[in-house]
């Protein structure tokens, strides 16, 4: 059926009703833009607010459920978060003995009450020691050790087969990079963190003789690449080193202050079998420095001996440590012997572990069983800071025990540590 024409009467009706509808429109528009400039800053600001991760937390709260709690580098990523890292895990080596100094090892978290700087943490992350341990083992093979390769693979064999399931090991020593006497010492990691006993004893029979030693680099290879990645969550933070040496470092470009800041960023626990070599040294300083076999210190040691122990002595008589004489040389020799002894005692205290000496070379597979049982009794605490500042700051660690069986308990923990710096 056609449709009616339209008459004038229609259209100008629809002139007279099109100015309201425009202005209902308009209006409509308008709301909905008000509506949407309330809205939008309240979601915006909900998706794009940084947050302070666990700024909030006090020690008598609740510990979050695990899936919650930031894993160990402090961080805690949620979905369309914006995110400020504002703590890190620190983890607390801690042995445990009672009054007769034998170790106490059934304690659980609600036994150990943990301060920094006087203020009580909640302990987020514990470790009993049932726990698998990695271990990153240093042999020194320079000096007087050249001669007992075959004593320190039958002491280092022994002690990783001492170890538990699960339990691994990092093998780093010295070699001598060309022959000769002039030939370089360089630091050498001749097996990763492996469980794998038949690549451990591929990699003892590797080890080689050393000209030098580069003690402290070895130390700084540790922290920077043993220890480089975050600990298995089934370790929950129980490393160790445990270094075979007389501590005595003639080659390495860092220093003691150097190597020690840098364990300590890996929350390792440091272990030493202290061997005495001095007979031997001195015995090699009395003959020509050019003859195999001779002691030497590079011009960077002998630089940080003249710091330490004479500093107003001219800069240029420690240019050439072979151009001293033997008794001169003797006596750089016996100081930097106390020194070290008193470096390895102090980075062990610091650090929760603690200093093995072996007479010899023949007493080191002794001193390594007690570095395997001194190992096994060993619990790691973590918790995250509630001091939040950045500010390099070093941090003192007390740890104590409580409950049923703790009365008189003697407790061996880190001591410390230096915090974040901005």
């Amino acid at each position: 059926m056609p449709k009616n024409p339209a008459t004038p009467e229609s259209f100008s009706a629809a002139r007279r009703l099109l100015p309201l509808a425009v202005a209902a429109i308009f209006a409509l528009l308008g709301a909905l833009a008000v509506t949407s400039a309330q809205q939008t800053p309240q979601e915006d600001q909900k998706q794009q607010r940084p947050r302070r991760v666990g700024g909030g937390a006090t020690p008598a709260q609740t510990p979050p459920p695990k899936s919650a709690q930031p894993p160990a580098g402090g961080e805690e990523v949620d979905e369309g978060d914006v995110l400020r890292v504002e703590t890190q895990l620190v983890s607390v080596p801690a042995v445990v003995t009672d009054k007769s100094g034998r170790p106490l090892s059934n304690l659980r978290a609600e036994n150990f009450v943990l301060y920094e700087d006087g203020q009580p943490q909640q302990i987020s992350n514990f470790a009993t020691t049932e726990a698998p341990f990695e271990i990153a083992l240093l042999l020194d093979t320079s000096g007087s050790t050249r001669a007992d390769i075959g004593l320190i693979r039958r002491a280092a064999r022994a002690f990783i087969d001492g170890l538990r399931r699960g339990d691994r090991v990092s093998i780093v020593a010295f070699n001598s990079s060309d022959t000769g006497p002039q030939g370089l010492p360089a630091v050498e990691v001749l097996a990763g963190l492996t469980d794998d006993h038949d690549a451990l004893q591929e990699a003892l029979e590797n080890i080689g003789a050393s000209n030098g030693t580069p003690y402290y680099d070895g130390l700084r290879r540790i922290a920077s690449e043993v220890f480089r990645e975050s600990p298995r969550e089934e370790v929950r933070g129980r490393r160790a080193v445990v270094a075979l040496t007389d501590g005595v470092d003639s080659a390495s470009e860092s220093d003691f202050a150097e190597a020690r800041s840098r364990l300590q960023l890996t929350n390792v626990a440091c272990y030493f079998i202290q061997v005495n070599t001095e007979d031997f040294v001195e015995d090699r300083l009395l003959r020509d420095c050019q003859e195999f076999g001779t002691i030497r210190l590079s011009r960077t040691q002998l630089e940080r001996y003249r710091r330490i122990f004479v500093p107003r002595a001219d800069v240029g008589t420690f240019g050439d440590f072979c151009q001293m004489g033997p008794f001169e040389r003797m006596q750089i020799s016996r100081s930097l012997y106390d020194l070290a002894r008193r470096e390895m005692n102090d980075l062990a205290r610091a650090s929760g572990g603690k200093t093995f000496v072996a007479a010899s070379l023949r007493d080191a597979r002794a001193a390594f069983a007690q570095v395997a049982a001194e190992i096994g009794t060993q619990y790691s605490l973590g918790y995250y800071s509630t001091n939040k500042a950045h500010d390099g700051r070093f941090r003192t660690i007390r740890v104590e025990v409580r409950g049923a069986g703790a009365a008189g308990a003697q407790v061996r923990a880190r001591e410390g540590y230096y915090a974040p710096k901005s």
